[in-house]
């Protein structure tokens, strides 16, 4: 698949996706919103992709929402926002819902949207230079791309508020301290160590992954004995896949297993 502001590129069950306006820092625009979300349900579809990287060509992941171009649509900035982060938070809802575990490599600065969108990933390198700050407010508006939903639960509400309000710069250390990103790694193996993850995830138990994906998201608004039906019921699902029989026989059996995402 070709996109015009997206990479796109699928080997060894992971498909690597590069926000790819490098001369535009990356910025989110309506055509780079259309073609993550595009990209997204191609990832949610396919079988042959059971983990995606995401990741920013060039030298930044992504400074955020393409404020030049809202500054040239005038009054018609609102609609051009809705239609922004519609597409943008479709694109995220689908990569939190789908089985494929979604790995970042977070490269450079992530801010602003940018920002929004390192926290979605289920998990989150970050190169040792990388920097992070949310900066909406900096520019007179509130947060987008889901950021008011994943880092409260990230980090709490008390520091997600902070960061909101005064936009301090993160060093990639500070925000593996807070729980914002996994790890830190040099800058020159970022893409390595992600991909190495993607294709460890690739050949899993996607449909597991899957399935635990989505029972972390409900756990926020259940109680505890509708969790747990949730669990009872997920788990018994998972027991009609080939991965799980695969994993059951090859732990009977002391063997490393084969799981085909299925």
């Amino acid at each position: 698949m070709t996109y015009k502001t997206l990479s796109f590129d699928v080997a060894d069950g992971v498909a690597r996706l590069g926000l790819n306006r490098p001369e535009a820092a990356n910025a989110f625009n309506p055509a780079l919103c259309r073609d993550l979300f595009d990209a997204a349900i191609a990832c949610d579809e396919r079988d042959d992709i059971r983990a995606v990287l995401l990741t920013g060509e060039g030298s930044i992941f992504s400074a955020g929402g393409d404020l030049k171009y809202f500054d040239a649509q005038g009054d018609k900035l609102g609609a051009s926002l809705k239609e922004i982060t519609g597409l943008l938070h479709a694109a995220i809802g689908r990569m939190a819902h789908m089985d494929a575990p979604v790995v970042g490599a977070i490269n450079g600065m992530a801010a602003g949207a940018g920002f929004s969108l390192a926290a979605t990933c289920d998990i989150a390198i970050a190169g040792s230079s990388t920097r992070f700050t949310l900066a909406y407010t900096a520019a007179g508006l509130s947060p987008d791309g889901s950021s008011t939903w994943f880092l409260p639960r990230l980090i709490g509400l008390r520091r997600a508020r902070e960061l909101m309000l005064t936009n301090r710069m993160l060093s990639a250390d500070e925000a593996q301290q807070m729980g914002i990103i996994d790890r830190v790694v040099a800058d020159d193996a970022l893409q390595e160590e992600a991909m190495a993850q993607a294709k460890a995830f690739a050949a899993g138990p996607t449909k597991a992954f899957g399935a635990t994906k989505r029972l972390l998201q409900d756990t926020w608004t259940s109680g505890l004995e509708t969790q747990m039906d949730r669990e009872t019921r997920s788990i018994s699902d998972l027991t009609r896949t080939s991965d799980a029989r695969e994993g059951i026989k090859a732990f009977v059996n002391k063997r490393k297993p084969s799981f085909k995402g299925e």
